[in-house]
């Protein structure tokens, strides 16, 4: 995994955005950030399990069927199966020792 810092690459509104083997970060100080940069690993393990292009088809569509559920972007994105392991792990800093293999499909039902 390879950190780049770059603020033009990154959506507004977030701070980083991982597209194996690259972790692209707005700002530097998240360079010092476990938790961040710990969400974002999570993103490369599951971009692997997928292949990586697969990934970010499943990604797509599933933000769009979770838009139209929600109807609300930011709920939208926060409910996608990859996210939602993501945040739900971010401070476990051992979790991808002991992750098991596609995990964040747990993820996809509402708990």
């Amino acid at each position: 995994m390879f950190l780049i810092v770059t603020k033009y690459l990154i959506p507004k509104g977030y701070r980083g955005l991982a597209v194996f083997p690259f972790v692209f970060i707005k700002y530097k100080v998240d360079k010092e950030n476990l938790f961040f940069i710990n969400h974002e690993k999570i993103h490369i393990r599951q971009q692997l399990e997928l292949l990586v292009f697969p990934f970010f088809i499943w990604y797509f569509l599933e933000y769009l069927v979770r838009f139209i559920q929600y109807k609300n972007a930011d709920l939208a994105y926060r409910n996608i199966s990859f996210e939602r392991e993501a945040y739900a792990n971010e401070l476990n800093l051992s979790y991808l020792r002991k992750r098991s293999f596609l995990r964040f499909l747990d993820y996809l039902a509402k708990k």
